[in-house]
């Protein structure tokens, strides 16, 4: 058991899952302080986020920055906001990819279980 995160696209009835992260604990407390910034409240578990441009930039920001938060839970690893240069390319690359994929007219969500 632990913290899986994956990222999906969607083009009716189409699904392609373009990201797994395996406890990212940081990006687990970006995705969730979004959902909650759109009015989501309870317990963030496989409840799915739809991100869009505005997030992304966000995101790329946040990452650069070092500003993905310090996120705990019982399932969800080693705490830990700092993230290695390697782990700041693949997020890095994950953005690109998901904005490439909106570009197509693709639906991009996050979505997670722990």
């Amino acid at each position: 058991m632990g913290l899986d995160q994956f990222v999906s696209t969607y083009k009716e009835p189409e699904k392609e899952d373009i990201q797994y992260w395996r406890k990212h604990n940081a990006m687990h407390g970006w995705m969730q302080a979004l959902w909650e910034s759109r009015g989501g409240a309870g317990e963030f578990n496989y409840v799915p986020v739809r991100l869009y441009e505005e997030d992304l930039d966000q995101l790329e920001l946040d990452i650069k920055n070092g500003n993905l938060p310090e996120t705990t839970g019982f399932f969800f690893g080693s705490p830990s906001h700092i993230q290695s240069e390697e782990e700041k390319k693949e997020d890095l690359e994950f953005v690109s990819t998901a904005r490439k994929a909106l570009k197509q007219g693709l639906v991009v969500e996050y979505n997670s279980s722990w």
